[in-house]
């Protein structure tokens, strides 16, 4: 794993009305999308005041019985509203190791009427846990919102970067199933230290954006505290080429007041590969006892969208790597299912369902 110059761009440079000083801030952002799959953005709105307070919430929940978290485990609604319980999340590529966590989801925004209706797992209400830890629906839905409103103006700067319309990623995802995320990484047993155990798998989203404001370390006492060692974090694997066929492992630290931002599989796809869904991984500390609370926000494409290359991008190759085209929102249930937040017989809904109807007409 090596530290590698990922780029860092200012808000305030991308929406400029100054082309000398929006340009150089878009072809930073299509670098660091190309190579890394993740860039750094400063001049966002998240309130770290805010931030803070927000993980005092969550923690307050966390720390509650397992029994008493259960009733907002929403395994009828694919986890996507609610509480995820640990061991739950399985990285597609992780050979069977569920992740070590546990998380809560709630959407920013309301739903789209009619896809709610198509797509109830995916755009369903919010869940609140009763009783509600004080300021934990404010500090979710504020934060969202910050983080949502960031991920749209880079979405605007990563189309004009690319010589499309503003709006080409942007319009693909008006009303798309946008959701919040809090994540408790559960502290490691002495014996669980120094394995292949990690808090998060290596992977990819398979959103268009993910948002990252930053975590908060808590020591053995429950106390926050700096990071107690230079193996836990936020790791990824760079673009593969010659020279690195498997790519290269770079840690991703955000500097001082920045978030985080990373590319998904649903931008990569649009894109036919131009840009690169981030594989990353979330290393857990090489000492026992330690967690850590962290957030981030999922920018989808809407699920009535089609999911495929556009125009721009639809090489050959791209016909062969990302084809045949598939519904955004079937897209998102096929990745529910691999990751072990839907059941299998969610998949049996995307086709017809109706051939017992023929054999009971035929048995008559």
């Amino acid at each position: 794993m090596v530290d590698l110059p990922i780029p860092t761009v200012d808000l305030a440079d991308i929406a400029s009305a100054d082309a000398d000083r929006r340009k150089p801030a878009e072809e930073a952002l299509r670098r660091a999308f190309r190579q890394f799959g993740l860039v750094y953005v400063k001049g966002h709105a998240v309130d770290p005041a805010a931030l803070g307070r927000f993980y005092d919430a969550f923690r307050a929940f966390v720390a509650r019985p397992a029994d008493e978290k259960a009733p907002f485990g929403r395994a009828d609604l694919w986890y996507q509203r609610g509480w995820t319980p640990p061991n739950t999340e399985i990285a597609v590529a992780s050979g069977g190791q569920p992740d070590f966590k546990e998380c809560y989801f709630a959407a920013p925004y309301d739903a789209d009427p009619e896809l709610a209706l198509q797509y109830p797992e995916l755009y369903p209400p919010n869940v609140w846990p009763t009783p509600e830890p004080a300021g934990f629906r404010d500090g979710f839905l504020g934060l969202g919102r910050a983080l949502h409103e960031a991920g749209q103006t880079l979405l605007e700067c990563c189309a004009r970067s690319l010589g499309l319309p503003a709006d080409a990623f942007t319009r693909r995802g008006a009303k798309g199933a946008h959701v919040t995320r809090v994540l408790n990484y559960l502290p490691l047993r002495e014996d669980q230290v120094n394995t292949p155990i990690v808090w998060g798998e290596e992977h990819t989203d398979f959103n268009m954006l993910t948002l990252l404001p930053g975590g908060r370390f808590y020591d053995p006492a429950g106390k926050p505290a700096p990071k107690p060692d230079d193996k836990s974090g936020l790791f990824l694997r760079t673009r593969a080429d010659a020279d690195a066929p498997a790519g290269t492992m770079v840690r991703g630290l955000a500097p001082e007041g920045c978030i985080t931002v990373q590319v998904g599989q649903e931008l990569e796809i649009l894109t036919g590969g131009e840009l690169l869904a981030t594989p990353h991984v979330i290393t857990a500390p090489g000492v026992p006892g330690w967690s850590r609370l962290s957030s981030a926000h999922f920018v989808h494409m809407s699920c009535d969208e089609v999911l495929y290359p556009l125009r721009e991008f639809l090489t050959d190759a791209a016909r062969k790597e990302y084809g045949p085209p598939v519904l955004a929102g079937t897209y998102s249930m096929k990745t529910l299912v691999d990751i072990g937040l839907a059941p299998k017989a969610a998949i049996d809904r995307l086709g017809y369902r109706h051939y017992d109807r023929l054999e009971a007409m035929r048995a008559r």
